[in-house]
């Protein structure tokens, strides 16, 4: 089987979850297929076309994780230049075309790929933006228009690939049918997690986060929490690693706060078993995002039996929050000064829930979509 990924940001030359999702998916079936990958040109590529881990890479437009993000958010003129080096992928025949719903204005040219070659277009959802937050986020008039677009570009895919029950129900409401949709997140190589497991403990008192600094992940609240908690126990400290476009404001609020000596920003760590050391030896991970399809990072830190602590409003779906301590501001902060002084925290995790964000089941999946798609190779 030939099979294109497209997506503008790749792992691990940009790291978020849902990268690294895609990657993970990628390694997996291209291990019996024929995997290419149409990107961006990123810091730290050798070339326009090359290959990584049995993954063929077609990466024609250099860009960067500043111009990427522009005031915070994605940048439409990154997407369009994105959207015309796919003109490369017309140098190849797939029989299934894969691609993330982001940055949307690449699906109706997918589909017309997809029409002319006679492929298959699957689409994977992390999100679906109603039009409020499409409004938030690009102002009132161009977010109508921006969701107005999105709506209609998302339809006439051959199948859908939702990461949780949260965005399959929003996806429904789009006049996608439900038998278009498959729920699959293969977020985490559980085989890096068993090994970490295994290996001895060293118990901290660090509250963790990890991801992208960009406003959505409401580090401000993170920050105050902390700050509420190390007033009752000054043993407590925190660990921010990641790197993004509110890095400076995030610094500035550490100062505001006096928080210079308790909390330390590093960036990404280089593997996943060096992050999972890091989540298993803290204290408790607390996610403070309030745009969050899946929460990768929760489900990591549950496998890892180390605490979650989530605010109210967290979008986090249901079948991850189950596993998390949900509160307030004022209840989490008490929680980390209890857990700190030893109190010990009965974690709900759910063995059958967890299993299906594995990796491992990645090219059992696709199997047997493609054969309910009557994908076959040329």
């Amino acid at each position: 089987m030939k099979i294109a990924f497209a997506y503008d940001v790749p792992y691990p030359w940009h790291i978020g979850g849902i990268e690294a999702m895609n990657f993970n998916e990628a390694e997996e079936l291209a291990k019996g297929n024929d995997v290419h990958y149409f990107t961006t040109k990123w810091p730290g590529m050798r070339s326009n076309e090359f290959t990584y881990r049995g993954i063929k890479y077609h990466a024609y437009n250099e860009t960067s994780q500043d111009l990427i993000y522009r005031h915070g958010r994605r940048s439409v003129r990154e997407a369009v230049r994105y959207v015309l080096s796919l003109a490369q992928i017309y140098r190849h025949k797939f029989d299934v075309v894969i691609t993330n719903a982001f940055p949307i204005l690449h699906l109706p040219f997918l589909k017309l790929y997809c029409k002319i070659n006679n492929a298959k277009l699957i689409v994977q959802v992390a999100e679906v933006w109603d039009e409020e937050y499409w409004k938030t986020y690009m102002g009132k008039m161009s977010g109508r228009l921006s969701y107005s677009y999105s709506k209609s570009a998302i339809k006439g895919a051959d199948h859908y690939i939702t990461i949780s029950s949260t965005t399959t129900r929003n996806l429904a409401k789009f006049g996608i049918p439900r038998s278009k949709i498959s729920e699959f997140a293969p977020a985490v190589d559980d085989s890096v997690i068993k090994r970490v497991k295994s290996e001895k403990a060293h118990a901290s008192s660090t509250v963790l986060f990890s991801g992208r600094l960009i406003k959505e992940k409401r580090l401000d609240v993170w920050l105050r929490i902390l700050s509420s908690a190390t007033k009752s126990n000054g043993s407590i400290n925190g660990l921010i690693v990641g790197s993004g476009p509110d890095r400076y404001n995030i610094d500035r609020q550490i100062w505001s706060l006096g928080l210079q000596s308790r909390v330390r920003i590093r960036n990404y760590y280089p593997d996943s078993a060096q992050l999972y050391r890091q989540i298993r030896d803290s204290l408790a991970v607390l996610h403070t995002s309030e745009r969050e399809g899946l929460g990768i990072l929760a489900i990591e830190s549950v496998m890892l039996g180390t605490p979650v602590l989530i605010p109210q409003y967290s979008p986090i779906p249901d079948e991850v929050k189950g596993m998390c301590i949900v509160g307030s501001d004022k209840k989490l902060a008490q929680m980390l000064v209890s857990m700190s002084r030893g109190k010990s925290v009965r974690l709900k995790a759910d063995s059958k829930m967890l299993s299906k964000f594995s990796k491992s089941h990645v090219r059992e999946f696709y199997a047997r979509l493609f054969k309910k798609l009557g994908a076959k190779g040329r």
